[in-house]
């Protein structure tokens, strides 16, 4: 098996990013865990905190790393993690056994993340953090919900659309990003018209203030030279 091979069956991309990419997605992961740090050991106990940070890290990953893909849009991150604390709770204090508890607590997630369209990779830990979680945070009951999951959820989502808007092809969530680049394709189209359209062309020879002497052959010829160099010249 020659190497190109291997690596494509393991997986590992070779495609290239500048390295300026690399250091702005690190930077924004920096700041967006940072945000919910201090967010959360301003409001809350330091020590929920702490078990808490392990699924925004990987959220982080999503929201500076690759904010356009689809797991990693507002409603996947916040539905994503809502719904995920709601079923990690409800596990934790319906389900006696402890290996149980946990295992449903991911299964149940996925499964209503895919039902709700919400699918957010991260909502697993999250379910995962309220059964294997402290006594103190089990002490939280269904309040877990909302802090300190959906104020760190809130926080990070804050972060990633206010430092992802400072580079424009970046922009968060995708459909800005979507908005941006309709907008300079328009642009475009504007600058560069598209191929003649044979009607207009008579419409406008027949407007001349110039007696035009040519057959419909002759037309017709003019009218396909004219087409063919602006799709020469238009890369077509």
């Amino acid at each position: 098996m020659k190497l190109n091979d291997f690596a494509d069956l393991i997986g590992f991309s070779r495609h290239k990013m500048v390295l300026k990419e690399k250091w702005i997605s690190a930077l924004g992961g920096f700041l967006g865990i940072f945000a919910i740090f201090m967010t959360a050991q301003w409001l809350l106990d330091p020590e929920v905190a702490v078990y808490i940070v392990p699924s925004m890290g990987a959220s982080a990953v999503l929201l500076f790393a690759s904010p356009h893909v689809p797991f990693a849009q507002p409603w996947n991150l916040v539905g994503g993690h809502a719904v995920s604390a709601m079923i990690g709770v409800a596990c934790w204090q319906w389900i006696p056994d402890y290996v149980v508890a946990a295992s449903a607590s991911v299964g149940l997630a996925i499964g209503a993340m895919y039902f709700l369209r919400c699918t957010h990779p991260p909502g697993g830990a999250t379910a995962l953090a309220a059964v294997i979680g402290s006594e103190k945070l089990h002490s939280l009951g269904f309040s877990y919900e909302l802090a300190p999951i959906m104020l760190n959820t809130l926080t990070i989502l804050v972060v990633a659309i206010a430092f992802n808007y400072l580079f424009p092809w970046r922009r968060y969530p995708a459909h800005l990003n979507a908005l941006l680049e309709k907008k300079k394709e328009t642009k475009t189209e504007l600058q560069e018209p598209g191929p003649i359209d044979h009607a207009d062309f008579v419409y406008a020879l027949s407007h001349l203030d110039t007696l035009v002497d040519i057959s419909e052959d002759e037309l017709m010829e003019i009218y396909a030279m004219a087409t063919k160099r602006h799709a020469a010249k238009s890369g077509g």
